[in-house]
């Protein structure tokens, strides 16, 4: 029997359609003249308040006044639809909807065309291709409609421009105005993603909505989702957001949660954004107190209830080791009934052990745990603490030692500005990208953990007992949470330089994302404790502030891809589903993108290698402007940028360069897992109009009474000037901080002398600077550190300079310049 049935069709996204076709007719279109290629359909899956300020959005200064809050941008979110009832898509103050604006609200089940607003101003649903996969969707597993019955969509909605929200919280916890990254921008939802017992996404229904989103005249989109790597065209995504590119439309994708291995990149397409997930500076606690305050100590939870706990029993199951690890059925619930208990450090058991006590009644734990950032806000269904193994040993020392131990407990408690912030999530996944490792993925780093944003209030993902708890707000993890703050930056981006291509964009996110957390030290891989690296994070996280003045952009047109898929050695066929070209030329197929990171590839065979990239940039600047390049690197890498100075007369003049990469790893050949080593080239602008603008060279009043003694001041003249009867002279110091410095010769016509100095960084945001030196013959200046990181507003950072003089003296001061980074990995 011969059978087809059309699905959709599809306008930009791929020149084509889907369809039902039995084999006769799938053998008959193949016959057809023009016929191109059939694919199979798959599925994809999910990858699942205070992040404004984290970002350093402040509504005064910065990114959001430059970029209008994203006013009248449109962000199409593909994902599970939407609650169109949240408090996060109130429409209060915003404008008609944009006359450009060519979508629709669409009527299905418990939802209607009333529902959108002008903050909600689309919603379509996408599901033939899931319901012909046999697929049923049904109430109450979801609604055969835009609305949102799982709140993944609501989520990752509201997080890229959900409208403000007073006393938002996760049932206490986080409590706060809960606020999209891009409040004013418009929202268009886009229901691919259905309940099935799995949540699964059908190609071709990610397909239609990424072709309908296009068609609306959406000017972002996001997708918290993705499908399993294949090559380029036959990965929906991929094809869909190609056809978004050449239309001018940003997209951002989520990197995935297949982490911490590397080689586990979802949506690694050089024309995607992908985004890695970080921690943010926030985190959730509860006060144990032991016995009459002989012992207190703050550990991490997030149970959903403010409950009394006071003067409750411990239990510890000494000497049995399986009982104090407490392992799978090794408790007795006569001996923990009434009690709390502790459960001793297990590496590799901290759900297990959770779900052990629950099974015995007992009133709840305090497990020993390196790792309960880790823990889901959904583990915490009982009373439950997690501490350092340090302090669980605390604990576990009280235990033992006391006759009747007991224990108070405060829940709901948060905790804000914790460090070190950002880390790299663990389950964030990693690079290199395996369909094209010479591009660096991700490409930046966002809030990712623990992210506080809209709901569907009819599903619950927390419990307390068995009781089923339900909430307008919850708290996810996932790569699914950072990619819609990377497309709400965007939006902003987009607001400011509506001109900006999606690469010019990515560019700016990419060339100004910062590599330091708010301890001033590396970002670190929460999985390993250690400094993570671009194959971690990417070009390092996201900050909106800087993003919006990058001084120079990498800038990538359509054809450009085109050369890299040449470059690939896709075939002509591979290509021309991608691109929906039928000509195009491979003459000039070339595997270096003009992006703004660098990759060097070693196969296993070889200690060496040897690379020169070529790259275009473009200023965006509104004057005239030179920039010099500068270069961190590490042992076993040289490197060479010709030329080193470029110049450029206007706004988007442009400058090419070449950089030579030489890598030598003397007689250690790179081993199969080896991910290598990186540097960073900076592009600085000479005295440009940002040298020296955000820092400051505090000075105490103590430090002026230090000079003052340097001096050889008596008691009696300090005391006239500073008004003190008591100080001390014990750090006697001519070297004030001063922003100039003065080297004095005596009757000689040499000297050397070191100055100590700290800078106060005064700007709304993190910020790198790079120290320049001009000086005269005769003259050698030192500088240590050359470049300088700022975690945010008031941090500080200290640098030595080192000054040695062979005739008369000098007074010079010495510019900070910013830097505008590029960063590589190899």
């Amino acid at each position: 029997m011969e059978f087809f049935q059309s699905i959709s069709t599809h306008n930009h996204v791929l020149d084509g359609f889907s369809a039902v076709l039995s084999r006769e007719h799938l053998d008959q279109l193949e016959r057809i003249p023009g016929y191109l290629a059939t694919h199979a359909d798959t599925f994809g899956e999910l990858h699942t308040t205070s992040s404004p300020k984290f970002l350093g959005l402040d509504k005064n200064a910065g990114a959001w006044p430059e970029g209008n809050f994203g006013e009248d941008t449109i962000i199409g979110i593909i994902d599970t639809g939407i609650w169109p009832e949240s408090e996060s898509l109130k429409d209060k103050g915003m404008g008609p909807v944009p006359e450009r604006w060519r979508g629709a609200c669409e009527s299905g089940v418990e939802f209607n065309s009333s529902n959108c607003n002008r903050k909600l101003i689309g919603a379509r649903s996408f599901s033939k291709g899931f319901k012909q996969q046999g697929s049923i969707i049904s109430t109450p597993d979801d609604y055969d409609s835009p609305r949102d019955n799982f709140g993944h969509g609501s989520h990752t909605a509201s997080t890229a421009a959900g409208s403000p929200v007073r006393d938002a919280n996760y049932f206490g916890y986080a409590k706060g105005t809960a606020i999209g990254i891009a409040p004013k921008a418009r929202l268009a939802a886009y229901k691919v993603l259905f309940v099935n017992d799995t949540y699964a996404s059908a190609a071709s229904d990610t397909l239609a909505g990424m072709d309908q989103a296009i068609t609306d005249g959406v000017d972002l989109m996001s997708l918290s989702l993705g499908f399993n790597e294949t090559t380029f065209e036959q990965n929906p995504i991929a094809v869909g957001s190609f056809a978004a590119m050449e239309k001018g439309i940003f997209v951002s994708c989520s990197a995935g949660n297949s982490g911490p291995d590397g080689y586990t990149m979802f949506n690694g397409a050089p024309w995607i954004t992908t985004i890695g997930a970080g921690t943010i500076d926030r985190d959730y606690a509860a006060y144990l107190t032991f016995g009459n305050g002989i012992l207190t100590i703050r550990g991490r939870s997030i149970y959903p209830e403010n409950m009394l706990v006071s003067n409750v029993p411990l239990y510890f199951g000494h000497g049995n080791r399986s009982k104090e690890l407490c392992e799978d059925f090794a408790l007795d619930p006569a001996d923990v009934a009434g009690k709390i208990v502790f459960c001793d450090f297990n590496q590799s058991a901290r759900t297990s052990q959770v779900l052990e006590v629950n099974r015995t009644g007992a009133i709840g734990a305090i497990i020993s745990s390196d790792s309960g950032s880790f823990l889901s806000p959904f583990v915490y269904f009982i009373p439950l603490v997690a501490v350092t193994p340090k302090d669980g040993d605390l604990v576990k020392d009280y235990i033992i030692k006391s006759e009747n131990p007991v224990v108070d407990i405060k829940f709901l408690i948060t905790v804000l500005g914790s460090k070190p912030a950002p880390q790299v999530a663990w389950f964030s996944s990693r690079g290199p990208n395996n369909l094209a490792p010479m591009i660096l993925k991700p490409d930046v780093l966002a809030p990712g953990v623990d992210i506080l944003a809209a709901w569907a209030p009819n599903r619950a993902l927390t419990q307390v007992g068995d009781h089923q708890l339900l909430t307008d707000y919850i708290l996810l993890s996932g790569t699914s949470m950072s990619s819609p703050h990377a497309v709400g930056v965007a939006a902003l981006l987009k607001t400011a330089h509506t001109d900006w291509s999606p690469a010019a964009i990515r560019s700016a996110l990419m060339t100004t994302a910062y590599l330091q957390d708010n301890t001033n030290g590396s970002i670190i891989d929460l999985d390993t404790g250690v400094a993570a690296t671009p194959l971690d994070f990417g070009a390092g996280h996201i900050n909106p502030n800087m993003a919006m003045d990058p001084g120079l952009i990498y800038d990538i047109e359509a054809q450009d891809y085109i050369n890299f898929l040449c470059g690939l050695n896709y075939t002509t066929k591979q290509i021309k589903i991608i691109t929906r070209r039928s000509k195009f030329s491979c003459d000039q197929a070339n595997l270096d993108l003009n992006y703004p990171s660098f990759m060097v590839l070693l196969n296993n065979n070889t200690n060496t290698a040897s690379y020169t990239f070529k790259r275009v940039l473009t200023n965006v600047a509104d004057s005239p402007s030179v920039y010099r390049a500068g270069l961190k690197l590490p042992s076993g890498m040289k490197v060479k940028v010709q030329p080193s100075k470029v110049s450029f007369a206007g706004k988007y003049s442009k400058a090419e360069f070449n950089m030579t990469v030489e890598i030598n790893l003397g007689y250690n050949k790179p081993q199969s897992q080896y991910i290598g080593n990186y540097g960073y080239l900076t592009w600085l602008e000479v005295n440009g109009t940002h040298a020296g603008s955000g820092l400051i060279y505090e000075i105490e009043a103590e430090e002026y009474i230090n000079f003052l003694c340097g001096l050889n001041y008596t008691s009696r003249q300090i005391k006239i000037i500073t008004r003190r009867s008591k100080f001390r002279c014990d750090r006697a110091n001519l070297e004030l901080n001063r922003p100039s410095f003065m080297v004095l010769l005596n009757n000689t016509n040499t000297t050397s002398y070191t100055f100590k100095t700290v800078l106060i960084n005064v700007e709304n945001t993190n910020s790198i600077y790079h120290a320049s030196v001009k000086q005269p013959s005769g003259m050698k200046v030192a500088v240590q550190s050359s470049i300088v990181l700022f975690s945010g507003t008031y941090s500080n950072a200290e640098f030595n300079m080192t000054v040695e003089i062979e005739a008369g003296f000098q007074e010079f001061p010495i510019p900070m310049q910013r830097a505008r980074y590029s960063h590589g990995a190899r």
